[in-house]
C-alpha cells in the first residue's frame, strides 16, 4: 500500500469538509428529534432544518417553499423529470436531453421511453457544448420538459444554460426547463432566476459534504407528482422522516462552496493547467475539454493505444486514485 495517496477523483466524491461535520454532530446525538413531531425535541430539530431550508434557498435565490430535500443527486433527478413528465402526460409526452448528461437523467428517460414518452436526445459539438439552435428546432407542441446538464461531470463543459432558458421561454409551448448542477456549486453562480431555469439538482457529495442527501429547487406553481408516498414531508413530494442531519451539512457545504467559488477556482485553474501541461509531454496524449467554458476542478485525458482502466489500475498501484470516462 502506498504511504501516499493522491486523490484526482472529487468530481465523482468528494471527502467532507471539517467545518460541516463539526455543524452536523449536533444532529446525531444531541438534536435528534424527529421535526414532523410537535414536541420539543421534535420542534428543536425542525428549526435545525428550517434553518437549512432557508441557507440554501438564499443561495438559490428562491423561496424556502421551492426546495425539496431528497436522498441524494439522483434521487432529486429521478423526482424532477418523472414527477413533471407524469404530472404533465396530458399536455404532452415528448422530453428533451442531451446525449452527454448524467446516467441518472439519461436512464431516467430510458425508463420513461417505455412508458410512451418520446425522448430527443441532442448531440453536442466536439468539446461537449449544446447548440441552443438546435433546441430551438427540437422544441414541438407538445414538449413538456427539457432537462440539459450545467456542468458536464466527465469532461468539465459548461452548458449555457441562459441561452437555453431563453429559447424555452420564447418557444410556443414553453416547456418546464431543468439542469442537473451537481457539479456546479463550488465553481459557478447557482442563482435560478438569473439562469432562468425551473427545476435543479444539487447534491452534498460534490461539494465537501455529506453523501446521501440532495436539493431539488422547484418553481412555486410547478406540478410534479411525488415517486415516494407517505407522511407528508417536503410539501408531500418527498414522503419519509428528514435526514436533518444530512440537510444541515449539505447547507453548510453549500454556504463554504458559494463563499469560497471565486478564489478556489483560481487555485484550482493554478493546479489544473501545470498537471495538464506534464501529462501532455507523453506521448499521445490530448485533452477533451472545451479551451474556456469549462470546469476549473477538471482535466479529461485521451491516452491514445492503452485501456483506461489499465492506466487506472497502474496509476492506483501507486496511490493515485482517478477515474476513466464512460
Amino acid at each position: 500500500m502506498p504511504e501516499k495517496i493522491i486523490y484526482l477523483d472529487h468530481a465523482s466524491t468528494t471527502p467532507m469538509d471539517e467545518s460541516v461535520l463539526d455543524a452536523m454532530k449536533p444532529l446525531f446525538a444531541d438534536n435528534y428529534g424527529n421535526p414532523s413531531s410537535f414536541h420539543q425535541i421534535g420542534q428543536e430539530a425542525k428549526k435545525a432544518l428550517d434553518e437549512a431550508r432557508e441557507t440554501v434557498s438564499q443561495y438559490l435565490n428562491c423561496s424556502p417553499q421551492e426546495i425539496i430535500f431528497t436522498g441524494g443527486g439522483t434521487e432529486s433527478v429521478n423526482l424532477a423529470i418523472q414527477g413533471v413528465a407524469r404530472a404533465h402526460k396530458e399536455r404532452g409526452k415528448h422530453i428533451i436531453t442531451s446525449t452527454i448528461e448524467h446516467k441518472a437523467v439519461l436512464n431516467t428517460c430510458k425508463a420513461l421511453e417505455k412508458e410512451g414518452f418520446e425522448i430527443t436526445r441532442l448531440k453536442v459539438d466536439r468539446c461537449g457544448l449544446v447548440d441552443p439552435r438546435d433546441l430551438k428546432k427540437a422544441i414541438r407542441k407538445d414538449t413538456i420538459l427539457v432537462s440539459i446538464m450545467y456542468a458536464n461531470n466527465e469532461i468539465g463543459t459548461i452548458e449555457p444554460i441562459q441561452e437555453i432558458a431563453n429559447v424555452i421561454k420564447a418557444s410556443e409551448s414553453k416547456p418546464f426547463f431543468h439542469t442537473d448542477a451537481c457539479q456546479a456549486p463550488g465553481y459557478l453562480d447557482i442563482d435560478t432566476k438569473r439562469l432562468g431555469v425551473d427545476l435543479m439538482t444539487i447534491n452534498g457529495s460534490k461539494i465537501y459534504g455529506p453523501k446521501g442527501v440532495g436539493v431539488l429547487f422547484k418553481k412555486a406553481g410547478i406540478k410534479i407528482q411525488p415517486l415516494i408516498y407517505g407522511g407528508g414531508q417536503e410539501e408531500n413530494l418527498r414522503n419519509g422522516t428528514e435526514n436533518v442531519a444530512g440537510i444541515v451539512g449539505l447547507a453548510k457545504a453549500l454556504e463554504l462552496a458559494q463563499e469560497n467559488r471565486e478564489k478556489e477556482s483560481k487555485r484550482l485553474i493554478g493546479l489544473r493547467e501545470k498537471l495538464i501541461k506534464g501529462v501532455l509531454k507523453i506521448p499521445k496524449t490530448f485533452i477533451n475539454v472545451h479551451p474556456i467554458k469549462r470546469l476549473p476542478n477538471n482535466a479529461n485525458i485521451s491516452f491514445l493505444d492503452v485501456e483506461g482502466e489499465s492506466i487506472l489500475l497502474y496509476l492506483d498501484s501507486y496511490g493515485i486514485c482517478v477515474s476513466t470516462g464512460s
